[in-house]
C-alpha cells in the first residue's frame, strides 16, 4: 500500500500525486505554508488525505512558532490551511478537530503542547487508514462476485492516510475471495482515473481497465458491470453526495440501468449543518487543466472555459453510503445520523 503522507523529523513527507505515474517522488513540506501550497496545488488530494496534511500543516506551524506569538499566529496557520479548498469537509473537521486540541491544552509548557499537537496530527493519519479498512469491510459484502466494478476518479489509498475508500471496498473484496475487476474512468480534466487510481491497483495487482469518461454509459448498459463504487468529498443530511466532477453522470447511467451505485466514505465526510447538497461550495479551478494537458494546449488561446472539479449527486441516484460504522440506505436524513451517533 502506498505511503500518501508522513510525519517525519524532516517535516511533513507527501508524494507528489501531480508527478504520477511518470515518476514515484515525494516531497518534504518545512512549513505550514507549504503544507498549504500542497494542498492547493494538488500535490496531496482526496478528501481525508488533505484533512490529515491540514492536521499536520497546524502541527508543523504550532512547532516552529515561538510561543510568545503563538496565541496571535495560531488563528493565521488554521485560516491559511482552511483557505486552500473549499468542497471537503474533511479539511474543515481536521482543522477544528486541532483548535479543540489546543485550546484544552494551552496551560501546558510549550514543549508538551507541541508534543500533544504532533500527537494528534499522527493519531488522526492512524485513525484515518483504520476507518478506511473498516468501511472496506462494510462494502466488500455489497460487491458482486464475478462482476466488474465501475470507479471514478481516485478513492484509493491516494486520497487518504492509507487503504482507500472506494478502493477499500473493492481491495477488502478481492481479499475476501471475490473475482472482481475494475474499470476506472479517466476523470477528466486532472485524470486522477488514468494517472493515480489504475497505478495504484496495478501496485495491489488488481485488474484495472481504463476508458474514458463518455464509455460509462456504453459499458454501463452491457451488463457486465455488478456496481459502481465511488468517494465523496462531502456528503449533505439528506444524502446529496459531491464528488469529482462527472459523478453525477454515472450515477444517473447507473440508476437507468439497474446498477446499484455505492459511496463510500467516512463519518467525517459528513455534513449535517448542510441540509441538501445544493448548499455545498464547488470549487473551480483554472481553466487551463481543460485546454491544456501536460502543459500541451489541446484547444485555441482564448478558449472560454468552465472548471468546476465537483458535482453533486442527488440522494435518489445514492443506492447507499458505506461508512467505517454501516451501511445507510434510504431515508439518508435518518439513516446517516444514526450511523453518525
Amino acid at each position: 500500500m502506498v505511503e500518501t503522507i508522513q510525519w517525519t523529523d524532516a517535516g511533513v513527507v507527501m508524494i507528489d500525486q501531480t508527478r504520477l505515474p511518470r515518476e514515484e517522488k515525494y516531497v518534504t513540506c518545512r512549513t505550514y505554508e507549504e503544507v498549504a501550497e500542497a494542498i492547493r496545488s494538488m500535490v496531496i488530494r482526496g478528501a481525508p488525505a488533505i484533512g490529515v496534511a491540514a492536521a499536520m500543516g497546524i502541527a508543523l506551524g504550532v512547532m516552529q512558532t515561538p510561543a510568545e506569538t503563538l496565541d496571535a499566529k495560531f488563528g493565521e496557520i488554521c485560516e491559511t490551511l482552511a483557505g486552500t479548498r473549499p468542497t471537503a469537509v474533511n479539511l474543515f473537521w481536521a482543522i477544528d478537530r486541532m483548535k479543540k486540541v489546543f485550546a484544552s491544552h494551552r496551560d501546558l509548557a510549550i514543549d508538551r503542547l507541541r508534543q500533544r499537537m504532533i500527537a494528534e496530527a499522527q493519531k488522526i493519519r492512524l485513525e484515518d487508514i483504520a476507518i478506511n479498512m473498516a468501511i472496506g469491510r462494510h462494502g466488500a459484502v455489497l460487491v458482486p462476485d464475478g462482476k466488474t466494478v465501475l470507479t471514478h476518479c481516485n478513492a484509493g489509498a491516494l486520497a487518504t492516510a492509507g487503504y482507500g475508500t472506494a478502493l477499500g471496498v473493492i481491495r477488502a473484496a478481492v481479499a475476501a475471495g471475490k473475482k472482481i475487476d475494475v474499470f476506472a474512468d479517466e476523470t477528466r480534466p486532472f485524470m486522477q482515473g488514468s494517472r493515480l487510481t489504475v497505478w495504484e491497483l496495478q501496485q495491489d495487482g488488481i485488474a484495472a481497465t481504463l476508458i474514458t469518461d463518455n464509455m460509462a454509459g456504453h459499458f454501463l448498459r452491457q451488463g457486465r458491470i455488478g456496481c459502481v463504487v465511488v468517494g465523496a468529498d462531502r456528503i449533505a443530511a439528506n444524502g446529496d453526495v459531491a464528488n469529482k466532477i462527472g459523478t453525477y453522470s454515472v450515477a444517473v447511467l447507473a440508476k437507468e440501468n439497474q446498477i446499484p451505485f455505492y459511496v463510500a466514505a467516512p463519518i467525517s465526510t459528513l455534513d449535517f449543518k448542510l441540509a441538501t447538497g445544493d448548499q455545498i461550495p464547488i470549487e473551480q479551478r483554472a481553466a487551463s487543466e481543460v485546454t491544456h494537458v501536460s502543459g500541451v494546449p489541446i484547444a485555441p488561446a482564448g478558449t472560454a472555459v468552465e472548471n468546476p472539479a465537483f458535482d453533486v449527486t442527488p440522494n435518489r441516484y445514492v443506492t447507499a453510503i458505506i461508512t467505517e460504522n454501516g451501511v445507510a440506505r434510504a431515508p439518508f436524513t435518518e439513516s446517516l445520523r444514526k450511523l453518525a451517533g
